[in-house]
């Protein structure tokens, strides 16, 4: 293990978070057209940075810096990892940031059209689970992570984990979706909204039994039960703020602009659905971890866990 490159994965991964709340800003401002070329900004590398142009150009620039810093994780991990797959995934997170950047400047050129919009808060997403994910691979916790004993229930663990993550990321694409069909000034389309409604349930649903099944059977091991305690506890918060954005979005058309309690609570609503994504994304991989379904599987954990044994013995 890489004490360094893990500290550095996670200022990656949180540079990251700050990014998506940066573009949340923009779209709460409805601020997406400051400026209609790119990548320059009203032909300019720093314009006067006024008005809406703050919101627009400043996401540009925390972009900028993501994509720096993903450059230099990618070349630490090809320089200190030696697991190919992890190396890999570094390779997949810059490919990744070029991908978002590019989709970021088609926005503005086909001046934000809905799939488009919609496809760039997605990736950004996706990102975010890719530099999450090396901050979590390359961390003491699963260096020296060991395998758990057979599970007692009829639902395996990783399962009712993975259902939870994919059930979160689908209802991130909705939340996106639905954020994007509508400037500030005009009303949310019924089906989206209810859309959303039946993905929060849903979400409930499936993260609640993750969570509460982590903590019934595995109570002890802190591995398991925080990740799960935290996803629980930041799911009642989302829901609390999904509400209060909803009602706070209902009065914004008959506003004279977009006002600060609609942006903030948007903003933290889209801020929490992104901790409650990490949070599940952390305990479905450590889920994968410690639990191996097939001994096929767990004998490569054993492999695995001997590889990152003999890098904390010998890290370089």
């Amino acid at each position: 293990m890489n004490r360094g490159l893990n500290r550095f994965a996670i200022l990656v991964a949180c540079a990251t978070f700050f990014l998506i709340i940066a573009g949340a800003l923009v779209t709460s401002h409805d601020a997406g057209l400051a400026t209609n070329d790119w990548p320059l900004s009203n032909g300019q590398f720093f314009p006067r940075m006024v008005g809406n142009l703050f919101w627009e150009h400043g996401h540009r620039m925390v972009a900028t810096t993501v994509g720096m810093l993903t450059i230099v994780l990618m070349i630490y991990i090809l320089a200190k990892e030696k697991r190919d797959w992890v190396r890999k995934l570094g390779i997949f997170a810059l490919l990744a940031v070029i991908a978002q950047g590019l989709l970021g400047g088609l926005t503005v050129k086909l001046m934000l059209p809905l799939a488009v919009s919609s496809a760039h808060a997605t990736l950004a997403q996706l990102f975010f689970c890719t530099t999450v994910s090396l901050a979590v691979f390359t961390s003491r916790s699963w260096i020296e992570a060991r395998p758990l004993p057979e599970e007692k229930g009829l639902l395996p663990l990783r399962y009712l984990c993975t259902a939870a993550l994919v059930t979160i990321f689908l209802q991130l694409v909705l939340g996106a979706t639905l954020r994007h069909s509508a400037t500030w000034d005009q009303h949310l389309p019924t089906h989206l909204v209810l859309a959303h409604i039946g993905g929060a349930v849903a979400v409930m649903i499936a993260l609640g039994m993750a969570t509460l099944t982590v903590l019934q059977r595995h109570k002890e091991e802190k591995f398991l039960a925080r990740p799960a305690l935290i996803a629980l506890l930041l799911l009642f918060v989302q829901l609390s703020l999904g509400i209060a954005a909803y009602l706070t979005r209902l009065k914004s058309p008959d506003d004279p602009q977009p006002l600060n309690p609609m942006v903030s609570i948007t903003v933290a609503h889209v801020a929490c659905g992104a901790l409650v994504f990490v949070s599940t994304i952390i305990l479905t991989l450590r889920t994968y971890r410690v639990l191996p379904a097939r001994p096929a599987l767990r004998e490569s954990f054993l492999q695995d866990y001997r590889i990152g044994q003999d890098l904390h013995v010998n890290p370089e």
